[in-house]
């Protein structure tokens, strides 16, 4: 059966339908700020796993500075045809239209980092709300209408946050698959990270500020290899337009 495992962020109690070991790895998981939740229609979650009977996987870019790595990642995505998500920051899409323009010309989507690229755990309510409009703003002049991905500062949230963003018709996007290459740890670990850790439905964390040094030719090897191993590679709203399958609730 097609399903989705989700996290319910506003419950103490888990019940779980599987083995005891698997609800003390859950567990775990809640107590971290970065929390992996995953997408239901019914409570505030953050998608960070598509459909695991589904041989699809997402890539993702974060960008929030920098102008020197995004054209060299274009390139190799446009070799492969490979359609990407990429997650920007609106003061960055401000300061460079010209590279957001060229990641829209490849077909990639686009999602939004809120503006300022700051923690959101760090920030008030109200705080985050001006954040998400005027990121909204930028994007809309800057002719990117209707963007409703969202993917939080450092991927830190809370159940507040996400009722926040939904509240505001965003759906908010995390990932579970995440080789640090922004810490740039060599080429050679940033591939056997990703073909290792990625399974059916993975969301690909990757970034393509400046900080990113290693990532495009590491994209030459990732890309085709997820392809020999049978993996589709698809955009963020495709995955989410694959969640219409049964879910499996953790309460």
């Amino acid at each position: 059966m097609n399903h989705f495992y989700t996290i319910r962020l506003n419950r103490k109690k888990i019940i779980l339908s599987t083995v005891i070991v698997l609800a003390a790895a859950i567990l775990i998981w809640t107590q971290t700020p970065s929390i992996m939740a995953m997408f239901t229609k019914d409570e505030p979650a953050a998608l960070s796993k598509g459909n695991e009977d589904l041989e699809d996987v997402a890539v993702t870019f974060n960008i929030s500075w920098g102008e020197e790595k995004v054209e060299s990642i274009l390139e190799v995505l446009e070799k492969e045809e490979v359609q990407a998500t990429f997650f920007v920051s609106g003061e960055w899409a401000e300061r460079h239209p010209d590279l957001l323009e060229a990641i829209s010309e490849g077909t990639h989507e686009i999602g939004l980092l809120g503006y300022r690229y700051k923690s959101y755990l760090d920030q008030e309510p109200e705080q985050i709300r001006q954040d998400l409009i005027k990121a909204q703003e930028v994007m809309d002049k800057l002719g990117y209408e209707d963007i409703r991905l969202l993917r939080t500062p450092h991927g830190h949230l809370n159940e507040e946050i996400i009722e926040l963003a939904e509240s505001m018709q965003f759906q908010v996007i995390h990932w579970n698959v995440n080789p640090d290459d922004w810490e740039n740890p060599g080429v050679e670990s940033i591939i056997d990270e990703v073909m290792e850790q990625t399974e059916n439905g993975d969301i690909i964390l990757l970034h393509a500020s400046d900080s990113a040094k290693q990532t495009a030719e590491a994209l030459e090897t990732v890309l085709p290899g997820l392809k020999n191993k049978g993996y589709g590679l698809i955009t963020i709203s495709e995955m989410v337009n694959q969640a219409k399958a049964d879910t499996e609730l953790i309460d």
